[in-house]
């Protein structure tokens, strides 16, 4: 296990840094010692999220994870400013908004969340890779509950978070020896953007989450809690690391609890009712916009 002093000049490059869980684990990794890389979008999200850092140890990299050229060109300034990348957290997601069934969901909009959940972590990881092996450094993905909970009206993001979590199961065995390895940040809710429809921005979102989870499982936790989870396995260059722990459990006993949990949403009416609201929503919205 790391300790904390190790951190101290290590440099971190984090991808979604502009807001929500990129942001808050940025400050807690600066706060440790790092010098820390903020890569996302906006330029100006970004410098307020710097504003309050050390200038010294912070690179400003607006970009995106589905531009492979932006990315490398990034990680050639990371290594000419700080010579080294220690710590990669490929974190930048997004999410149905509003959520929307398999059937109607834009194929755009499809495209997107797979294009930026999955193949922008491969991009990220691809990038750092030779960086982070010749320091011995440790790559960690945002993945999701979603990895193994019913993807229902969140479909594309479900199947991409799963596939970032079997990526890193990959990557790390591939890495093994090399002095470098990975892990799996699973975060349940958190208070984000990217889950306020669930949390009841979207009231038939909401209460198809009510329906279908307990109160002490959808009960959502603060970016900040799950930073101290990611400081945590930065520190011990964990395989996974869930935020909130009680959803570790289930993780472990996934098999049975998919498996009974898939029977109950199959025999559920009101959930089936729920459905079809969303859905007309859907028919209505795409009416409007013609």
């Amino acid at each position: 296990m790391l300790e904390a002093a190790s951190l101290q000049g290590q440099v971190a490059f984090i991808t979604g840094a502009a807001n929500g869980i990129g942001a808050a684990c940025t400050r807690r990794l600066h706060d440790a010692g790092m010098s820390v890389v903020l890569v996302d979008l906006s330029v100006d999200s970004l410098r307020e999220v710097a504003a309050t850092l050390q200038p010294e140890r912070v690179l400003i990299a607006p970009g995106s994870v589905t531009d492979k050229q932006r990315l490398d060109e990034i990680v050639a300034e990371t290594c000419a400013r700080f010579g080294r990348i220690d710590f990669v957290f490929a974190n930048a997601g997004i999410a149905c908004e509003p959520p929307r069934t398999l059937h109607t969901i834009d194929e755009a909009q499809f495209d997107r969340i797979v294009e930026v959940n999955l193949l922008g972590v491969w991009r990220t990881i691809r990038a750092c890779l030779p960086s982070v092996v010749e320091s011995g450094g440790y790559i960690l993905a945002t993945a999701s509950i979603y990895a193994f909970v019913n993807g229902v009206a969140n479909i594309p993001y479900a199947a991409s978070k799963a596939g970032v979590e079997m990526m890193i199961r990959g990557l790390r065995v591939e890495l093994a020896g090399t002095g470098a390895t990975a892990g799996v940040l699973i975060p349940g809710w958190v208070k984000t953007q990217i889950a306020a429809s669930a949390l009841g921005k979207h009231p038939t979102a909401g209460a198809m989450v009510q329906l279908a989870y307990p109160r002490f499982l959808r009960t959502p936790i603060t970016p900040e809690t799950v930073a101290n989870a990611v400081l945590r396995a930065v520190r011990q260059r964990s395989r996974s690391v869930f935020a909130p722990k009680r959803w570790a459990p289930i993780s472990l006993m996934r098999g049975i609890v998919s498996l009974l949990a898939d029977r109950a949403l199959d025999a559920n009416v009101r959930l089936h009712h729920l459905l079809r609201k969303l859905e007309g929503e859907a028919d209505r919205s795409a009416t409007e916009r013609k």
